[in-house]
């Protein structure tokens, strides 16, 4: 289906979300229609905070507004549906778009596996009533849906119109640049670098991936000489086998957007004989912000927070975040972090991680990072149960 049918049989002015991959036709008619425009398209931090914006474009409206998501973030929604939406607190009419990762039948990572399982059924338990878009969803179908719709949105009830895997089709496209000179993928090499053997926590998304198949290109380009027990030594004179696992290193925070930083204190405070790097990235950060002064107030000594930051949600397509114009290293500063610096070119990057790493206290990097990265980009290859493991016994080893 065209999005735009989609668009004029909703018929609201005002949308806000988080951009999701399986929106992107949806994402990209709104940048194209109105851009970042606060009267009529806002991309928010998370989910819920989409819904508090959209009810108070209801409250001072009159209007039914639109929220549009990954189904990942029906989580983020649960507690402001429940306790403000609800017919039994405000009854506030709202429509949901939701993308469906993980739709039963349907290959997808991981991540998505149970949560497209229960997709449906929690917004069933959210007393939202939902239809599915799909490649063959027809517009009268739609229009009949929206008919029905209406008689709930009346009442203060909230819709869902779920979007299958190339449900919504739309011919615009829209380009995405920030004028940054370095690349995530070169960012993390140099992270990589010099963290060593260090433990590293990475966020969701093409950061993760990257990390990946820098440590893929490691069992080949990191050791290049053999001894006569066929072990490989680098040239520092360590001595590893071939079959080492190069990814036990890292835990790769492959869903759980906005939580990597969490999860990489609990390590820090448990494991503070370790140096724990933390590779984050604008928009994960951004979405549970609250993070970075629970963060500075435990002050592990230990921790290097590295937030990668191209002002953009680009895992899902390059929509814009807000932290093109904020400086991610001064709210931490003022978070309490006791060290914050920002770079936009590698020599600077190469100081600053050098310093972190030598230093015992609590740091903070922002990146200054261009968006982009390469096409023949790959997965994981081992399972997340895998990763967890292999990082679980490296931390204890």
């Amino acid at each position: 289906m065209n999005v735009e049918t989609l668009i004029n049989t909703i018929n609201s002015d005002f949308y806000t979300g988080v951009p999701d991959s399986q929106l992107k036709a949806l994402c990209n008619y709104l940048m194209n229609t109105y851009g970042i425009d606060p009267a009529h398209h806002v991309i928010a931090a998370n989910e819920g905070n989409c819904v508090g914006l959209a009810a108070g474009y209801h409250l001072a409206t009159g209007k039914v507004p639109v929220v549009y998501m990954q189904n990942s973030g029906e989580g983020n929604i649960i507690n402001p549906v429940a306790s403000l939406l609800n017919d039994k607190v405000y009854a506030i009419p709202m429509i949901f778009i939701i993308g469906w990762r993980g739709e039963p039948g349907v290959h997808d990572e991981p991540q998505h596996i149970y949560q497209g399982e229960v997709t449906l059924k929690l917004l069933a338990d959210m007393g939202i009533s939902s239809f599915e878009i799909g490649k063959d969803t027809t517009e009268d179908e739609v229009k009949a849906v929206m008919n029905r719709f209406q008689t709930k949105l009346g009442q203060g009830s909230q819709v869902a119109f779920v979007i299958r895997k190339g449900g919504l089709t739309y011919d615009g496209n829209v380009e995405y640049g920030n004028g940054n000179v370095m690349t995530r993928e070169e960012i993390i090499r140099h992270i990589v670098k010099y963290s060593g053997k260090d433990p590293i926590i990475s966020t969701t998304g093409k950061a993760s991936r990257e990390l990946f198949e820098i440590r893929e290109s490691q069992k080949t380009d990191m050791f290049p000489k053999e001894d006569e027990n066929n072990n490989i030594t680098d040239s520092n004179n360590d001595v590893r086998s071939r079959n080492e696992n190069i990814h036990k290193y890292d835990f790769l925070t492959v869903g759980s957007m906005g939580h990597c930083s969490s999860i990489a204190l609990g390590v820090a405070i448990n494991k503070p004989d370790k140096k724990i790097w933390c590779i984050d990235g604008d928009g994960a950060a951004l979405m549970h912000m609250g993070a970075m002064p629970v963060i500075a107030n435990c002050h592990p000594k230990n921790l290097v927070h590295i937030v990668i930051n191209n002002g953009s949600h680009e895992t899902v397509g390059g929509q814009p975040t807000v932290m093109s114009n904020l400086n991610f290293w001064e709210i931490a500063r003022d978070c309490g972090y006791p060290f914050a610096s920002c770079v936009a070119d590698y020599e600077s990057l190469d100081r600053e991680l050098e310093i972190a790493g030598n230093r015992d206290d609590l740091t903070l990097i922002e990146v200054k990072c261009g968006i982009g990265a390469r096409d023949d980009l790959g997965r994981p290859t081992t399972t997340a149960l895998d990763n967890k493991i292999n990082f679980m016994d490296y931390l204890n080893d």
